[in-house]
């Protein structure tokens, strides 16, 4: 049996559409920018910015509640050390809130620098006492007037004191909030000079 021939028009045919069809396109890849070994295979390389901020919050994140708690009692702790340092030496960075400002801070120097009634008062408070204690008559007298004594004086001083200090805030700081100055200018009248926070700046008898 002769083989059947194959038309010439099929095999120009099919070359002709090989050689017509276009090729695959390999990808494009571009080999000098760099790529992050950590970055996951088709998607872009995190900024470093952006990185460094995710590894600060991973590292910076307490493991636990009871961590986190540490954490805050450490800080409390520290900062409570720094202002019981302020107060023994004044350093307005950490002071507390009340004691804080260059008004508080003239008030505390105004009252430190003069000689008041009031500071005493413990003391006598005390003498008073035992005075009125004993079973005699005439000292119990006594410390009843001298207990007068000392109050009026207590008081008449505390009212000077106010409005001399009153006087000056308003011509040191006339744009300055004032208020609550005086009453804790004369509430650490009451105080031994010794024993108040924070520690006296200025001498006695010396201009704030």
């Amino acid at each position: 049996m002769r083989p059947h021939p194959v038309p010439l028009d099929f095999v120009f045919r099919s070359r002709s559409k090989e050689e017509k069809a276009p090729a695959a396109q390999a990808p494009v890849t571009d080999s000098k920018q760099p790529r992050n070994p950590q970055a996951p295979k088709g998607r872009p390389t995190p900024k470093r910015a952006m990185a460094q901020s995710q590894r600060r919050s991973v590292t910076n994140k307490p493991a636990s509640r009871k961590e986190a708690a540490k954490h805050q009692r450490d800080a409390r702790r520290t900062q409570m050390a720094k202002q019981r340092e302020a107060l023994a030496s004044g350093d307005e960075r950490f002071l507390p809130a009340r004691d804080k400002g260059p008004v508080r801070k003239f008030a505390r120097d105004f009252v430190d620098s003069r000689f008041c009634i009031a500071e005493y008062f413990l003391p006598l408070a005390v003498i008073i006492l035992v005075l009125s204690i004993v079973r005699v008559a005439q000292l119990q007298n006594i410390a009843l007037l001298l207990w007068l004594f000392v109050i009026v004086l207590i008081i008449v001083d505390s009212v000077v004191t106010a409005f001399r200090l009153k006087k000056r805030l308003a011509e040191r700081f006339p744009t300055e909030n004032r208020k609550g100055a005086v009453a804790y200018a004369l509430m650490r009248t009451l105080q031994m000079r010794r024993l108040r926070l924070p520690k006296p700046q200025v001498k006695r008898g010396e201009r704030p």
